[in-house]
C-alpha cells in the first residue's frame, strides 16, 4: 500500500458526468489487482478529512486509470483538477477478484459504474486467453461504455432501461440467456441489481463461481471504522478490508440495505 502525491496524466468527460483520469503512479500500478480501489483525497471544501474510493478501471506498467461520476463535491472537485496537478491517494486496497485456473469463459455483469472494475479484469482475463463476455447496463445510451473504453477482444452485449441502444430492459435480464454458457461469472452494479440477481436469478449461477464487488458508502477504507460492516456466511466482514470484492453465495443479500 502506498500513499503519496500522485501526478494527472490526463483527466476527460467520457459520458455525462463520468471522468476518466490517468494517474502516473507506477508502485501501485505494478500491484494492483481488478477489484482493488484507491482512496483519494477531494479537497473540496467539504469533508476535506475524508477520502472517497475509486475502482481501478485499468492498468499499464507506470501508470493506472480511474473511472468515476461526479455526484457529490468530492468527486466534482476532482472532475475538473487538470493534468500535472497532483491528487493525495491511498492504495491500493482491498482484495479483488480472483480467475479461477479451471475456468475459460467469462462472463462480466456491470450495472452502471460497476464497469469501472470490471474493464480492468476482463483486460487482465484476456491476457490469460480467456473468452470474456461482458453484459453492460445503463439507464440510457449516453451512459454506456463507449466502446474504445472496453478491451479489445471483449464480447460486449449492451442493455438500456430505456431501450434507446442494444437490449431493452435491464442488464440482470440477459443473464438467464448468457450464464449457462460461462465457467465464472463475476458482477459489479448498485446493491439492487446484485439483490436482484440473488432473488430472481440465483438459479441460473448455481454451480458456478460467482464473484460480486459491492458498491457501499465507506469511511476510512482501511478497516478502522467498521463503516461498511456486512454479514456473510462467515460472520461480520468489511467491504473496504475483506472486500470489495466476495463470494456472491457468502453474502447475506436480505439484510443489505439498498
Amino acid at each position: 500500500m502506498y500513499q503519496s502525491l500522485i501526478p494527472i496524466i490526463s483527466n476527460h468527460e467520457v459520458m455525462p458526468g463520468v471522468h476518466l483520469m490517468w494517474l502516473d503512479a507506477p508502485e501501485i500500478a505494478a500491484s494492483v489487482r481488478p477489484g482493488q480501489f484507491v482512496m483519494v483525497s477531494c479537497d473540496s471544501g467539504q469533508d476535506r478529512l475524508l477520502r472517497r474510493p475509486l475502482s481501478i478501471h485499468r492498468a499499464r506498467p507506470q501508470s493506472l486509470a480511474v473511472l468515476f461520476a461526479a455526484v457529490g463535491a468530492g468527486t466534482d472537485w476532482l472532475s475538473r483538477r487538470p493534468a500535472e496537478e497532483k491528487i493525495d491517494l491511498l492504495g491500493p486496497l482491498g482484495n479483488g477478484f480472483s480467475l479461477q485456473p479451471h475456468a475459460r469463459r467469462l462472463l462480466l455483469v456491470a450495472g452502471g459504474m460497476g464497469i469501472a472494475p470490471l474493464a480492468f479484469l476482463a483486460q487482465e482475463a484476456l491476457k490469460k486467453d480467456y473468452s470474456v463476455k461482458l453484459l453492460a447496463g445503463a439507464r440510457t445510451a449516453s451512459h454506456i461504455i463507449p466502446e474504445q473504453l472496453v478491451p479489445e477482444g471483449t464480447d460486449v452485449i449492451r442493455a438500456t432501461e430505456d431501450g434507446s441502444t442494444g437490449e431493452a430492459g435491464m442488464v440482470t435480464d440477459l443473464i438467464p440467456r448468457y450464464a449457462e454458457s460461462a465457467d465464472q461469472v463475476c458482477l459489479c452494479g448498485p446493491l439492487p441489481m446484485l439483490k436482484a440477481v440473488a432473488n430472481k436469478y440465483h438459479s441460473y449461477l448455481a454451480g458456478k463461481t460467482v464473484q460480486a464487488s459491492l458498491e457501499v458508502r465507506m469511511g476510512c477504507g482501511l478497516g478502522f471504522c467498521y463503516a461498511c460492516t456486512i454479514r456473510t456466511g462467515q460472520g461480520l466482514k468489511q467491504v473496504c478490508k475483506d472486500g470489495p470484492v466476495f463470494d456472491f453465495n457468502d453474502v447475506i443479500w436480505e439484510e443489505l440495505s439498498s
